[in-house]
Order: C-alpha cells, then sequence, then structure tokens
C-alpha cells in the first residue's frame, strides 16, 4: 500500500523495504519481516499499526502528504546526496566512473554524475526526475 513512498524513501537515502517486492502480504509476515530486519513499519492499516511496537501509522493516500506525516514524526526526508539507494530495488548505489556500458539514453558521466545500482544495474542521475522528487518533499 505504500509502494511509491518507499520510491521516496530511497531516494532520500534509506534503507526502505516494501514488502510487497518480495510477495509479503499478510498482516502477520510483514509484521515479523520488518522485526527480524529490525526495521520500522510503516502502514496505513490501523490494525497492523496497533499490533507491532514503535510502527508508524500513516494516514494520508497522497505521497507528498505522507512524507510530510513522517516528516512530523522525525523521519527525514531530505532528497540524498550523493544518492545512495536505487529507487527500483532498494540497493545500494555507485557512482559510474566512466561511460562504459551504459544505456544510450543516459547522460556522459564525465559531464554528469551517474550512479548505477549494483543490484539491479539501474542507472540514475539528476535530471528532472530528481527536481520533480525535490519539489514533492516537504521543506
Amino acid at each position: 500500500m505504500l509502494g511509491k513512498l518507499a520510491t521516496y524513501l530511497r531516494i532520500c537515502g534509506h534503507d526502505a523495504a516494501y514488502a510487497l517486492d518480495r510477495g509479503v502480504e499478510a498482516d502477520d509476515a510483514v509484521a515479523d519481516l520488518a522485526a527480524s530486519e529490525g526495521r520500522t513499519l510503516l502502514t496505513r492499516d490501523e490494525s497492523l499499526a496497533r499490533d507491532v511496537d514503535d510502527a508508524i501509522l500513516l494516514t494520508a493516500r497522497d505521497v507528498g502528504e505522507q512524507l510530510r506525516e513522517l516528516s512530523a514524526a522525525g523521519v527525514d526526508v531530505s532528497i540524498a546526496d550523493p544518492p545512495r539507494r536505487c529507487g527500483r530495488c532498494n540497493g545500494p548505489l555507485d557512482r559510474v566512473a566512466a561511460a562504459v556500458d551504459l544505456p544510450t539514453y543516459a547522460p556522459d558521466p564525465a559531464d554528469t554524475g551517474v550512479w548505477r545500482c549494483l543490484d539491479c544495474g539501474q542507472c540514475f542521475w539528476k535530471g528532472s526526475h530528481w527536481d520533480d522528487v525535490r519539489e514533492r518533499l516537504p521543506d
């Protein structure tokens, strides 16, 4: 239920696992996963939040409002610079030094910083998407 939020949190540098990425849906399995990995559970499910110590209950449906709720709860939601986590899979990012094996649409790393996910290979750089995310984050 918070997949888009997970993407934003990753862009903010947080190690943000998303249960559905792992095929986990049942409340008890989600709670067990969070506990076994020492994660803070973010949820819109009131009963799940009540059952999990230190869970953060979000009420908003809009990701911008969810980010404001997290900020009010003390979570740092500023954009990570340099980028540290893959928005797609949550893997760690590594700065690309040369334009070797980059997709044709990626900029030249000599001109623009480019990072590649060590897990899925996705490439990232500070383009218009970066600016869009920055605008959505609370001040």
